[in-house]
């Protein structure tokens, strides 16, 4: 401001009145501020403003894995809600890392956000640690963190997958193979409790080979697929705990000299763009996304508004079974 006030030769008194809008100032002095202005390129420093009114008007976002569109998805709703509620979004992705999601966070938090979004990338006590000197609103989402009192917004993720076991029992298939996320999170715990659930109400057993955990990744989930793919009795149908590793599942399927859903079927949790572009087109169940993103937003402007003390509150959606054309009713002889 120092700079601006003398390029124009006037008081930085009457800069700062232009600027912030506290007293008239003069058409000509307006455009000898407005000319300093450009000719300096001065911005109104965020954060000194910030010294004198406490908050920045930025919220942290912290998603685990910008490649996976689901986070991607809600990441865009929120920054479309936050926006026209007048604040800004600083994204940061932890790459289902806890180390860098501490180091994030912390981040954040030293640029003086006025609350945080997150999706944990696991390990509870790291995340309780950093959150300590957090003296914000703290909004989870997708993912909830033990020991961490916040709002949150989360799938019911045990049902969701359970209704896509039960659709392939339902088709005839008996050995379903299930490939994990990672058990650090609650998603990865929570689905794998639906695959179960549903084996345990059709009285099917839960055969420890068919179950290979990953860490949600396309990677590791063909590794996995290769693994259930040369077993002497093959699955007859794998379900996937999310939309990267479904691609891993295809591939392994394809270098294996299988076919979908002719030999196999495929189901996996996460629609996403290219589901129903897939040759077979995928069978998934889709999150609501725009309902997480709005809820979150919601969540975290209502605690801005109003820092009086209530619960955390929780909210769960649910998923919805997207049936296409990657599963067919089970047709190979039984070798019992």
């Amino acid at each position: 401001m120092l700079d601006v006030a003398a390029k124009a030769g006037v008081s930085t008194a009457t800069v700062s009145a232009l600027i912030n809008g506290t007293a008239p100032v003069s058409p000509e002095l307006r455009e000898r501020i407005g000319s300093a202005i450009a000719a300096i390129g001065y911005k109104r420093n965020t954060i000194a403003r910030s010294l004198k009114t406490g908050a920045t008007n930025t919220i942290g976002l912290v998603i685990a894995d910008i490649t996976n569109p689901f986070f991607t998805d809600v990441v865009a709703v929120i920054q479309d809600v936050l926006h026209r509620a007048g604040y800004a979004v600083m994204l940061c992705c932890t790459d289902e890392d806890p180390d860098q999601q501490e180091e994030q966070i912390s981040l954040l938090l030293d640029r003086m956000v006025d609350g945080l979004i997150i999706a944990p990338a696991g390990d509870d006590h790291a995340l309780e640690r950093v959150l300590k000197r957090a003296d914000i609103p703290v909004v989870l989402i997708d993912r909830i963190s033990n020991g961490i009192a916040a709002d949150a917004v989360v799938l019911d993720n045990q049902r969701a997958v359970r209704e896509a076991i039960d659709y392939l029992i339902g088709l005839g298939h008996r050995r379903i193979g299930y490939i994990s996320g990672s058990l650090d999170t609650s998603t990865g715990r929570g689905r794998l409790s639906g695959y179960r659930d549903a084996l345990e109400n059709a009285n099917l057993a839960c055969e420890e080979d068919l179950v290979r955990i990953g860490n949600f990744r396309e990677r590791d989930a063909y590794n996995a697929a290769m693994q259930l793919l040369v077993l002497p009795d093959l699955p007859s149908a794998i379900f996937s705990a999310n939309n990267l590793m479904v691609i891993g599942v295809m591939k392994a399927i394809r270098d294996m000299g299988l076919r979908c859903p002719e030999d196999i079927s495929v189901s996996s949790f996460d629609d996403f763009p290219w589901a129903d572009v897939f040759q077979p087109n995928l069978t998934t169940i889709a999150q609501p996304v725009q309902a997480i993103g709005e809820h979150a937003s919601q969540l975290i402007l209502d605690r801005l508004s109003n820092r009086a003390e209530r619960p955390p509150r929780q909210i769960v959606l649910a998923g919805r079974l997207t049936i296409r054309e990657s599963c067919r009713p089970f047709s190979r002889p039984d070798k019992n």
